[in-house]
């Protein structure tokens, strides 16, 4: 399998540095401060689905993604809720963990947290003093970027440009402009930790090396996370890391997914034009959510519009309608062969996570199911391989669970059509009953009953449920 690396910008590879096999895998996560959104769910789905794709290839992988649970941002709006930041971040890690849970994302092997890593992080930037890499300025301890000869490698920006756009606070201590800090002062009212530089918290960048050197050790094979981390966040890991270890290179991969965007500019909590990924799972479901993200290359800008979704669950719908149809009454061979899907699914696969490629794959798979079962041939085989494929994508081509749960308006619904005076003992619950008005409809159509046949879907209409006919039977939304 080969992948995209920043830092080369060539296809690399992918070949674990530890010798035990192990792919160990960083993926930058989130800073709690609030809801995520969908472009928190993009960067989830895209290493999700690398991640399925190794185990799937039977490649042992250790996946970690960090919270950076003491930030800014986390610290200001804490205090202009009045909660403690702890409850603040705890509440939004359960909130975006229950989200990843519906969005079918794997579990990380870790998660990691700032607050839970302070001690080794004292520790790095120790370090990194005594090797002349860091120095203490005022409580504060900065990075001393121009000691370190490859500065700016992976975002190709060069020391001297980039001074011509620094820009230094009055209250930082900084021998140089682009120095950035490793370690902040406290001040009043803020959650500090004793360190040798006085009481204070580990600043932004130093937080991740610290907790990757923690998890997966002193080189990594892959470390990912979105676009924007290129500079300053992850060209200041590879300065400190490599100064603290002393063994280039920290990542043997730096993989980079694209951002969202929403209208002209990237979705962002700081721009605060975002959709929340709630939102979107209770517009469109976790196969929708998926699939709009996985027609598109990582590596390519997605913009979400309501359109792209609507398109995306229409694709979803498709390709579980082939993976659940009904065997024909009498099978023929020859059967579907799906062993060029797969061929294709893994070339593609292997080709730079190529995700749009390998739906195609399964597109072209489901057609060929409905076509082979409306001429009577054998879709078993096809139809396992399908779901298996799709599954690696971690699509579930399960229905959006927006059923009903109560039964009594359906059940008396079809007691009014048949006339019927009671009801079975084991009385079916909402989906079974709509299920069996959607049979009664079928049968009152074969029977050219039209008036009853109209008056099953006008009711069910009525009911919230819209009907969906097409050539491999009829589905039921709910509204």
């Amino acid at each position: 399998m080969k992948l995209t690396d920043t830092l080369s910008n060539e296809k690399k590879e992918l070949v674990p540095l530890a010798e035990d096999g192990v792919v160990r895998m960083y993926v930058c996560g989130v800073t709690p401060y609030s809801e995520s959104h969908v472009g928190h769910a993009l960067k989830a789905i895209v290493f999700d689905v690398l991640r399925r794709y190794l185990d799937w290839r039977e490649i042992p992988v250790r996946h970690i993604e960090n919270f950076t649970d003491i930030d800014d941002k986390l610290i200001d709006r804490s205090q202009r809720l009045g909660v403690s930041m702890a409850e603040l971040a705890e509440q939004n890690i359960a909130t975006y963990l229950r989200q990843m849970e519906a969005m079918n994302v794997l579990p990380a092997h870790a998660y990691p947290r700032v607050t839970e890593t302070v001690p080794l992080i004292i520790d790095f930037i120790g370090t990194l003093i005594e090797k002349g890499f860091a120095y203490p300025s005022g409580g504060d301890v900065y990075y001393r970027v121009r000691k370190y000869a490859d500065y700016g490698k992976l975002s190709k920006r060069d020391v001297d440009d980039l001074l011509s756009g620094a820009r230094i606070d009055p209250t930082e201590l900084k021998e140089d402009p682009l120095d950035f800090a490793l370690w902040k002062a406290a001040k009043p009212g803020e959650p500090s930790w004793e360190s040798p530089w006085g009481p204070g918290r580990p600043g932004w960048h130093i937080e991740c090396s610290a907790m990757a050197l923690k998890e997966l050790g002193e080189q990594i094979d892959i470390h990912g996370g979105g676009a924007d981390l290129i500079f300053p966040h992850h060209t200041n890991e590879i300065a400190q890391t490599e100064a603290y270890t002393g063994k280039p290179p920290f990542a043997r991969i730096w993989m980079h997914n694209a951002l969202l965007q929403l209208g002209e500019e990237k979705m962002s909590k700081s721009l605060g034009n975002l959709v929340t990924i709630q939102e979107a799972l209770d517009s469109y479901g976790s196969d929708a959510l998926r699939l709009f993200v996985i027609n598109s290359h990582y590596r390519s800008p997605v913009t979400y519009t309501d359109d792209a979704l609507v398109a995306a669950k229409a694709g979803a719908d498709r390709l579980r309608t082939a993976a659940s149809a009904s065997q024909p009454p009498q099978m023929f061979t020859p059967a579907v062969d799906p062993v060029p899907t797969v061929d294709r699914f893994i070339a593609a696969m292997e080709d730079d996570l190529n995700t749009p490629q390998a739906l195609a794959a399964l597109f072209d798979l489901s057609r060929e199911i409905n076509r082979a079962r409306d001429r009577g041939r054998d879709i078993i085989e096809a139809q396992e391989a399908l779901r298996e494929l799709a599954g690696v994508l971690g699509l579930t081509l399960e229905a959006p669970d927006k059923a009903p749960t109560d039964r009594a308006p359906f059940i008396a619904l079809i007691v009014e059509i048949r006339g019927q005076s009671g009801l079975p003992a084991e009385a079916p619950d909402a989906r079974d009953a709509i299920e069996t008005l959607i049979e009664m409809r079928r049968e009152y159509r074969a029977n050219k009953q039209w008036d009853l046949a109209d008056r099953v879907r006008n009711g069910l209409t009525a009911l919230g449920i819209e009907l969906k006919d097409g050539p491999e039977g009829t589905e039921w939304v709910a509204r």
